[in-house]
């Protein structure tokens, strides 16, 4: 058992109507001594720097460059799932070096973004966008134009791009509908609970599948991922979902693709820019719908955030091991 009172850096975001969430960690981190800075102190300069470099332990979204330069960092949690900051390899061969780990935040948002991503696959082949549609602007009754479009999802092919801890659980909800599902990530463990290939193995995959799951992170190796080769690919009538980030896909090509009509439908919670402006002509494409970046958001996420560290901080005392740890 780790029995050492360790200083603990955090900029994890409460506002006004969180005071109980905060109350939580500061109860939580018990004989630690916690600072607290706001989310845009992130360590880079001033007070939260000088602190972040005497922490031992550090949570929320702390300036890369100022944790090279740590002395007693042991452990740093990331409050979100997406740690693409963090994905440098002089940042690895640091932490690595000098046994800091690294974990993340994917067990608080696995939840909300397989509920998310269900929704959308499901509304899809039930046409409840286009149904929402008309209702809204005409009021016409598509029953004839509508009901033969409407899809069975069971045996029909899903291919998930980016199958980590976010992907597991989309794919367990999924399964009961009888899909036939893919995974692909970059590193193959083996022991996946459904088919995974290696990123490589992309091009040869994609001409399968009837549903395009993007929940690849941003990092070099994803810019525009799905480029316009790549969604030529697609067969026709495929549909394409992205919880991951929005620079993953090439948007003008995707637009292009939606308007011939040979890609069936877009629903993407995440895009680039962000916000997108209103000018942007993803918001025209009458196939394409999008929700504003909120698949891993619900009610109690703050305390969730919480909990799941200092669930951790218990671990780390007691020298086990930590949930969702990268390094």
């Amino acid at each position: 058992m780790d029995k050492k009172n360790y200083k603990i850096w955090c900029n994890n975001s409460f506002n006004s109507a969180q005071s109980a969430e905060r109350e939580l960690l500061k109860c939580g981190t018990g004989k630690h001594e916690l600072y607290l800075f706001e989310p845009d102190e992130n360590g880079s300069s001033g007070e939260s720097k000088r602190v972040l470099l005497e922490s031992g332990i550090g949570f929320g979204l702390p300036d890369a460059d100022t944790l090279l330069n740590c002395k007693n960092l042991r452990w740093v949690q990331i409050n979100s799932a997406g740690y693409a900051d963090y994905d440098c390899e002089d940042l690895k061969r640091h932490f690595k070096k000098n046994g800091i780990i690294l974990t993340n935040s994917s067990a608080v948002y696995d939840e909300p973004c397989a509920e998310h991503l269900l929704a959308m696959i499901l509304s899809f082949a039930r046409a409840l966008p286009f149904a929402h549609d008309a209702q809204r602007q005409d009021q016409s009754w598509q029953k004839q134009k509508l009901q033969p479009k409407l899809q069975l999802l069971a045996g029909q092919t899903a291919l998930i791009l980016g199958f980590g801890a976010i992907g597991r659980r989309p794919a367990e909800s999924l399964k009961p509908l009888k899909m036939n599902l893919i995974g692909i990530k970059r590193t193959v463990r083996g022991d996946e609970p459904i088919r995974v290939f290696a990123e490589s193995q992309v091009d040869q995959l994609l001409p399968e599948a009837n549903h395009i799951i993007n929940i690849l992170p941003a990092n070099n190796g994803t810019f525009k991922f799905l480029n316009a080769e790549r969604l030529g690919m697609l067969k026709s009538g495929a549909f394409i979902y992205n919880i991951g980030r929005g620079s993953t896909i090439d948007q003008k090509a995707l637009i292009e693709e939606l308007k011939s009509g040979r890609i069936a439908g877009a629903y993407l919670d995440v895009t680039d820019p962000e916000p997108l402006p209103p000018e942007n002509p993803l918001w025209q494409v009458p196939n394409c719908f999008i929700t504003p970046h909120i698949a891993g958001g619900y009610m109690g996420e703050k305390a969730a955030q919480v909990n799941h560290f200092v669930n951790n901080l218990r671990y780390f005392e007691d020298c086990e091991n930590l949930t969702d740890q990268i390094l």
